[in-house]
């Protein structure tokens, strides 16, 4: 886990701190060419330079967002974007993360894809990649 991640989830809760931990090391294991880092305050992975999946907490738990997920057809992903293609699920123990639920997401994260990159350049349109 790329360090300041790391640092970021040191400063949670011992139960904030299990969740990012699982999070992240989740998200490392599969998105192995991903390039992660700490962006508007909150750990995030890229493709390309593209922003992916991260994680943020909220009043309802841990958000975990997809970019993307919209289009990934998972029930789990309930927290739909009113603007773009990003879809989110909520954690409050590290009890609900489903592993094997995360792994197919974040292996369906790198198949679908919408331009986040080029979004400003764009003037707000998304275009998908793939």
């Amino acid at each position: 886990m790329k360090e300041e991640i790391q640092t970021y989830n040191d400063i949670q809760t011992s139960d904030d701190k299990a969740i990012c931990n699982v999070l992240a090391q989740t998200i490392d294991n599969e998105l192995t060419e991903a390039e992660s880092k700490i962006w508007h305050a909150h750990p995030v992975w890229f493709l390309d330079g593209n922003p992916i999946v991260g994680y943020s907490k909220q009043k309802a738990g841990w958000r975990l967002m997809f970019w993307s997920g919209a289009d990934f057809e998972e029930d789990d992903l309930n927290i739909k974007g009113k603007k773009f293609k990003d879809a989110s699920i909520f954690f409050s123990t590290v009890e609900q993360i489903n592993t094997k639920d995360l792994e197919r997401w974040l292996n369906k994260s790198r198949d679908i894809q919408w331009d986040y990159k080029n979004i400003v350049k764009r003037k707000g349109q998304l275009e998908r990649l793939k």
